[in-house]
């Protein structure tokens, strides 16, 4: 695999992504800013997981909130 300095993804999992949205977060707030039910609804981390692995567009999504929020904050301080 090549390598990828520019991508803030790469080498990051899905399961550390989620774990690092919701300790700073909060299920809640989540499911406020990416509206699925996942984290609505009796959100957990193995349901969201799933359901993340299963769709493309909403794992999109919450990388991208982990790009924003998460990645670009911690490249500030």
């Amino acid at each position: 695999m090549a390598e990828q300095p520019n991508n803030p993804l790469h080498g990051k999992t899905l399961k550390a992504i989620v774990q690092e949205l919701e300790s700073e977060l909060g299920w809640e707030h989540m499911g406020y800013l990416v509206n699925i039910n996942c984290f609505k609804n009796n959100p957990t981390l193995n349901s969201s997981l799933t359901f993340l692995r299963k769709t493309p567009w909403a794992r999109a999504k919450v990388e991208k909130l982990w790009i924003e929020r998460i990645y670009q904050f911690s490249k500030k301080n």
